[in-house]
């Protein structure tokens, strides 16, 4: 097999990996937004939660797939990197929110009646 066809065939793979996750995100979205009547309603606490627990099963994801590759089980480097650079995205903008929340709980405590 040459380096092209390995290629396209690992881009085909990750492609096709990528939209079945985003699918099932976006179902797993829409129905955890929607209340018993219909309408769209979710509070941040339900939010912030859904969105720790996305971090945490990308974090269980990279580890998973990291052991995986170290035991030579699986030899696809492109989506251990892509596994890795997402939970590492993940948890940078988890880093961010969690510091603008302090920073504006301080700012609300400086503040006088």
């Amino acid at each position: 097999m040459n380096i092209q066809k390995a290629g396209l065939n690992a881009y085909a793979t990750a492609l096709r990996n990528f939209t079945q996750a985003e699918k099932s995100s976006q179902v797993s979205s829409r129905s955890a937004s929607l209340s018993s009547s219909g309408s769209v309603s979710s509070s941040f606490s339900e939010t912030l939660r859904e969105s720790l627990g996305t971090v945490n099963d990308l974090q269980t994801q990279k580890n998973t797939m990291i052991q995986s590759f170290a035991s030579g089980e699986q030899q696809n480097v492109h989506e251990l990197m892509i596994s890795m650079q997402k939970a590492g995205l993940a948890m940078n903008l988890t880093a961010a929110v969690r510091n603008k929340v302090l920073e504006a709980y301080r700012e609300l405590t400086r503040i006088s009646f």
